[in-house]
């Protein structure tokens, strides 16, 4: 064989080509770096078992590293110890610092560590340091919540909610509201309520006008009244042993008249006699003052006053005029009048909007709420789990159904397979489909039924029967 000018074979330089091209793809595709030296982080977890291999960890939602592995924590300890490996950009770690076990995305499912570093100025933690249990936490499940309620404070609350929706959908008993204004007499709660926010435009216009003129004529009269009520509660704390006289004085006048409360109601009785006569009184006293007389013409110098001082009191009443100017005052409503209107508006719309709701609350409590709490006896499948809480693992599992991907994206395997019995489906649109099972197939769990169930809008969900679910029928199809 030739040999190349270095005296290498022509052999030998393919295969060290060769072995090149294989270490280079790998390290490529793999992403592995032998020669990058990584930084183990062990954390004890009171629960990790949503946690494995290969989970990522982040900070902030940056994938910094990867859990190695996960190991019981001692022997008989409840608590495992979760082994990761981090990339040197994700240092440094703290003594202080924290993880979580959180669950990933709906697309990504499974959970991942959530590492927070911990406050920048402590010490820093060595390679192969582990964190306490004091500083992790696990994620909580929805079935962990619902189960920690004991039955009977499940069964409460639900009789509470009950309780609330029948005290506002639930019309009065005869004679139960007849010390009720007769506008609302006869409505359940839930109507005469949406009945009193026909009222609220006025209300509301009204509320406006009022709290414009409580911020004052001038720019600062509001913050002058907070100013002058701050120094008057300041100078009635410096009176504070005056104070204390004065509620005890005052306690003591009160318990004075409850003592003579029988002669305090005779007085209030006879009062209105007293006034009448003290009125005849002061008629007959007005006649005898002729000084009265005297006092209206002196009174006269006054009056002839009176023009000089409405010409002082026009400089306020242009202030005043401009204050009811449209830029002012009339702006603010006419810019208020659109805002009322849809206010108005909006009100009619809930009033059609709450009844509706209030049957999709009264549905959800009476029907399906109940009807989530069930546990289906299915045969050796039995989970003895909710039906709700079965619906939400076999969605986790749906999350997951697809995690492996490549550069085309994600997929999902099949398996096929062959044998002696044979299937055909029903006629679809593309006509039926033929198959080969390796085993007579075992039906669907339940069976599905031969026509769709009928829908009736008309009927208030509240109303049905609640599903036996049991009660479904399993086997071969057709």
């Amino acid at each position: 064989m030739r040999r190349l000018r270095d005296g290498t074979s022509p052999l030998r330089a393919g295969v060290l080509t060769l072995v090149v091209i294989v270490l280079f793809s790998y390290f490529g595709f793999s992403r592995a770096n032998p020669f990058r030296q990584q930084f183990e982080l062990r954390a004890v977890f009171a629960d990790a078992k949503n946690i494995g291999a290969r989970s990522p960890v982040r900070i902030a939602g940056v994938e910094v590293g990867k859990v190695v592995r996960v190991e019981p924590a001692g022997r008989g300890a409840s608590a495992s110890v979760v082994v990761m490996k981090l990339e040197r950009n994700a240092l440094p770690i703290h003594r202080d610092a924290t993880l979580k076990i959180r669950p990933r995305i709906f697309l990504e499912g499974n959970f991942f560590v959530d590492l927070n570093p911990g406050t920048p100025g402590t010490p820093t933690l060595r390679d192969g340091a582990t964190i306490p249990l004091a500083q992790t936490a696990s994620t909580v499940q929805l079935g962990q919540v619902l189960d920690s309620l004991r039955a009977d404070t499940r069964k409460r609350l639900q009789e509470l909610v009950q309780g609330y929706g029948g005290a506002v959908g639930g019309s009065p008993t005869p004679g139960e509201d007849a010390d009720q204004d007769p506008e609302v007499q006869g409505l359940t709660a839930g109507e005469a309520l949406n009945r009193s926010l026909v009222d609220a435009p006025e209300a509301l216009r009204g509320t406006a006008v009022v709290n414009d003129a409580l911020q004052g004529l001038e720019a600062r009269d509001l913050s002058r009244l907070v100013a002058a009520q701050q120094r008057v509660s300041a100078a009635l704390v410096s009176r504070e042993e005056q104070l204390k006289d004065l509620i005890s004085n005052f306690n003591t006048t009160v318990a004075a008249f409850a003592a003579e409360q029988d002669n305090v109601a005779r007085t209030v009785q006879n009062l209105p006699g007293a006034l009448r006569s003290a009125r005849q009184a002061l008629a007959s006293l007005d006649r005898s003052f002729p000084a009265t007389r005297a006092f209206a013409r002196e009174i006269l110098p006054g009056v002839r006053e009176t023009p000089a001082t409405i010409d002082a009191a026009f400089p306020w009443i242009r202030e005043v005029r401009a204050l009811l100017s449209t830029a002012e005052l009339r702006g603010l409503v006419a810019d208020l009048r659109p805002a009322t209107r849809n206010l108005a508006t909006l009100t009619g719309g809930t009033i059609r909007l709450l009844p509706q709701a209030d049957l999709v609350n009264r549905c959800a409590l009476d029907v399906l709420l109940p009807t989530g709490d069930v546990v289906i006896q299915d045969g050796p499948l039995t989970t003895g789990l909710k039906n709700y809480q079965e619906f939400f693992q076999s969605m986790v599992g749906l999350a997951g159904e697809s995690q492996n991907f490549d550069g085309n994206g994600f997929y999902t395997r099949f398996q096929t397979g062959g044998g002696s019995v044979r299937v055909r489906t029903e006629t679809l649109p593309g006509g039926a489909m033929l198959g080969n099972f390796p085993l007579q197939p075992l039906g669907t769990r339940p069976v599905r039924p031969a026509q769709r169930p009928p829908v009736n809008t008309t009927f208030p969900c509240y109303r049905n029967q609640r599903p036996d679910l049991n009660s479904a029928r399993t086997g071969a199809g057709p």
